[in-house]
Parts: C-alpha cells; sequence; structure tokens
C-alpha cells in the first residue's frame, strides 16, 4: 500500500473511532433525573436532561427544570456570582415543563428568571435579570452596584437565535422573538419581536389573525 494511502485510511479508521468515543461519552455524561448530580438541583423534572458537554452550571440548589426539558450542549446556567453565594430565594432560575434551549445560551440569575412551558429557543441566547449599572460618572462601571429586575418569558415562546433578554424583561404567551433582537420591557401575548431595541413587528388579532404593527 502507498504511503498516502495508507495515511488516508488509518486516519479514516481513527477519525471514525473517536468520533463513535465521543458520542458515546457524550451519552455517558448526560445528566438525567435519576444521575447523583441531579439531586443538588431545585428540582429535576422527570425526562428532564443537561445534554453533554454541559456549559458552565452552580448553584444548582438554586436552579430549577421541569420535567421533559431538554438543556442543549454548553448551555451555561447559574445564580449569583459564585458557586457558594446565599441567595435570597429559591429558585432564582426556573425552566418549565417541555422546554429546549439551545446549544451555548446563558441563563444568569441573581433574582428571578422564570420561563414558562414549552418554551424554545436558538442557540447562544443570552438572558439576565442583573445589569451593570453607570450612575456614577467617575467610578469605572464595573465597580458600581449592578441593578437586579425580574424577567420571565411566557409559556409557548420562541426566541430565535443570539436574543438578548435584559432585566424587567417581560414576555406574553405564544412570543415570537427574531433572532438577534435585544429586547427589554414588557409586552403581551401573541405578539412578533424583532431589532435593537426590539418593538412589536406583528401581533395577532382573535378572528382576524396576524397584522403588522404594535396593537392599538
Amino acid at each position: 500500500m502507498a504511503p498516502v494511502t495508507w495515511r488516508l485510511t488509518y486516519r479514516r479508521v481513527l477519525g471514525e473511532q473517536v468520533r463513535r468515543a465521543r458520542r458515546y461519552l457524550n451519552e455517558v455524561a448526560t445528566v438525567g433525573p435519576s444521575d447523583r448530580y441531579a439531586s443538588e438541583f431545585f428540582h429535576f423534572g422527570e425526562g428532564a436532561a443537561l445534554l453533554a458537554p454541559q456549559g458552565v452550571i452552580y448553584n444548582e440548589r438554586y436552579l430549577s427544570i421541569g420535567a421533559g426539558t431538554l438543556i442543549g450542549p454548553n448551555v451555561c446556567v447559574s445564580a449569583g456570582i459564585s458557586p457558594e453565594q446565599v441567595m435570597l430565594k429559591a429558585p432564582v432560575v426556573r425552566f418549565g415543563d417541555r422546554c429546549v434551549i439551545g446549544r451555548g445560551s446563558h441563563f444568569v440569575g441573581h433574582w428571578s428568571i422564570e420561563l414558562g412551558d414549552e418554551i424554545q429557543t436558538g442557540p447562544y441566547v443570552y438572558v439576565t435579570d442583573q445589569n451593570h449599572s453607570y450612575d456614577d460618572p467617575d467610578m469605572p462601571i464595573g465597580w458600581q452596584t449592578p441593578k437586579e429586575a425580574a424577567v420571565s418569558i411566557g409559556s409557548g415562546s420562541w426566541l430565535g437565535a443570539h436574543v438578548v433578554i435584559l432585566p424587567g424583561t417581560h414576555l406574553g404567551a405564544h412570543t415570537v422573538v427574531a433572532a438577534g433582537a435585544v429586547v427589554r420591557g414588557e409586552f403581551p401575548d401573541h405578539v412578533v419581536l424583532g431589532g435593537v431595541p426590539a418593538r412589536v413587528l406583528r401581533h395577532y388579532v382573535k378572528g382576524r389573525g396576524w397584522r403588522d404593527g404594535a396593537p392599538e
């Protein structure tokens, strides 16, 4: 066998074995409700799963995952700024039942992030209930006391890839958020949001269907 042909054959066989091993390791490392690690969470519902490889997850005792919810690979979920921080309430971050959270998303909770049931997100969504303040123009922003405001996302909603949800946001049920939108504020049920900052692009009128713009 010629050297080049031998190297290609070796690479193909080795690559197949590596891919098989990676799939196996990801299956083994996926966390379900019967795993010991699941007992560290405030709640870990039946049929829920943290798919591998997991992102950074800490202060699990303040995190709640509903039944049938799938947390995708490399998703980061945290409560507070350090793994041992004692929070004022529990849970701080709550995923409802039957949610699907896209790869690489971040949920950074300090006070309250509430997701309803059957919410789905694209990859790399960022949700936080805390932001930096800049009230003192002479003090570095990173040293100033951050501000917190609860976040809630209504059941049945869809958040596209790279959506950012800022503190104080409350989305109604069955809300669609277009990819790349930066959202802050309160919005009713059955609307489509998009843009930076996000605004209502469409809304649903019972008996008439979808209409452009915000409801009157």
